[in-house]
């Protein structure tokens, strides 16, 4: 099979099978991955083994139009605005699912401490692929409209991924032992501030440069993902010296653009999604195809309970965020459900594990297309179905 048969094939059967599910009310991202678990090896085997060798670079280019997509609506005013529950919302209920993850992913699935930590990180960033349609659609037919329900869980899921990454690559600095290196008490705050300082830099002089000197919106797609790219690669080269985190560099780059430059973050944002049309394909499919269906077999079963176990600790600390509000039980309930589909963050970080060699990877990118094939279709099914009985439709008053 050669490249190009291969990558025909690919987009042909992902944009097919995505559009199904878009027709049958599912996250086409969902046809998307079962794509690639029917083209694997492990099945059809319709993969060139030459996409199979850059599936980890292709898996980080699509991360890197997610993150930059990321910093581009990373607005802190916004969350301020929805009040307290919308920044409690950004990390109580992930870390209350890392913990859930780091007490039974030790447990059933017989995982070091750190190895479950880099498993919570995974799976404990909320999909705003999958809540972000369905809190518009809301929002424009005003159900918990009147107490900002919508607006708030859309401005903590925006900066829920962006906490996740930054324990993610905190928790990959760590040893593979098991065992506690104090490096890490000054390597991981290091490189968090290094990777931030130097994104806040680069996306500052942008924001300088654009308003000073003309360029054509598709020249500065360019040098941003030019940037990005060198981050990430820079990051590889002076891991070993100097620590640096190249993905949260490419989200304060695409965050401090945003702050300073909010009209051409805009037309920005909008060339980055039409990339985002082909880099999704890619990204769900190639993640479905680097899935091991054996280890599905063998572990499947324990994973899925680590899965719901961590999703009730989750669903703890969203109502943990909520509490002190105005917001009724039935509305507390629907915040719970919302805020538990996954999807791109998995499907974009669920791989990294194992490229880098480390014995938990199967386990880690095994959970994570488990977590997608489980809660989005279900989160997004259960969230439709629900939200006019929990909700209250806010009345439009006419003067």
């Amino acid at each position: 099979m050669s490249f190009l048969t291969s990558l025909g094939i690919i987009f042909l059967c992902g944009l097919l099978l995505g559009s199904i599910c878009s027709k049958i009310k599912l996250p086409p991202l969902l046809g998307m991955l079962i794509t690639g678990i029917i083209l694997s090896p492990y099945l059809l085997n319709l993969i060139s083994q030459q996409i199979l060798d850059i599936s980890a670079d292709l898996r980080q280019l699509a991360l890197i139009i997610i993150l930059t997509r990321a910093g581009f609506s990373f607005d802190f005013n916004e969350m301020k605005k929805n009040g307290r529950s919308a920044i409690m919302l950004c990390f109580i209920p992930a870390c209350c699912e890392i913990v859930g993850y780091i007490i039974f992913g030790t447990i059933l699935l017989d995982l070091q401490w750190n190895e479950a930590a880099i498993l919570g990180c995974v799976m404990a960033a909320v999909s705003p692929a999958v809540v972000v349609p369905r809190m518009l659609r809301l929002q424009s037919e005003r159900y918990g409209t009147d107490k900002g329900i919508p607006q708030m869980i859309m401005a903590g899921s925006s900066a829920d991924d962006v906490f996740v990454i930054i324990l993610f690559t905190a928790f990959l600095g760590m040893p593979n032992s098991g065992s506690f290196d104090f490096n890490v008490l000054w390597k991981t705050p290091v490189s968090i501030i290094l990777g931030i300082g130097v994104g806040l830099i680069i996306g500052f002089l942008f924001s300088v440069l654009f308003r000073r000197i003309h360029i054509r919106d598709t020249i500065k797609v360019l040098l941003f993902l030019s940037f990005s790219f060198l981050f990430v690669a820079f990051e590889n080269v002076i891991s070993d010296y100097v620590p640096f985190s190249g993905l949260l560099a490419v989200i304060a780059m695409g965050a401090i653009f945003y702050a300073r430059n909010k009209e051409c973050t805009a037309r920005l944002s909008s060339r980055y999604s039409k990339l985002w049309v082909a880099a999704e394909i890619l990204l769900f499919v190639l993640v479905g195809a680097t899935v091991d269906i054996q280890l599905i077999f063998n572990s499947g079963g324990l994973i899925i309970a680590v899965i719901i176990i961590a999703l009730i600790f989750r669903m703890i600390g969203v109502y943990l965020s909520v509490i002190g509000t105005k917001l009724n039980y039935k509305e507390r309930l629907f915040c719970m459900i919302a805020y538990t589909p996954k999807a791109t963050v998995q499907a974009a970080i669920g791989g990294i594990p194992i490229s880098m060699g480390l014995a938990c990877g199967g386990i880690v990118l095994t959970a994570a297309v488990l977590s997608i094939l489980i809660t989005a279709p279900i989160g997004a099914f259960v969230t439709d179905i629900s939200y006019k009985r929990l909700l209250q439709k806010e009345e439009c008053v006419s003067l």
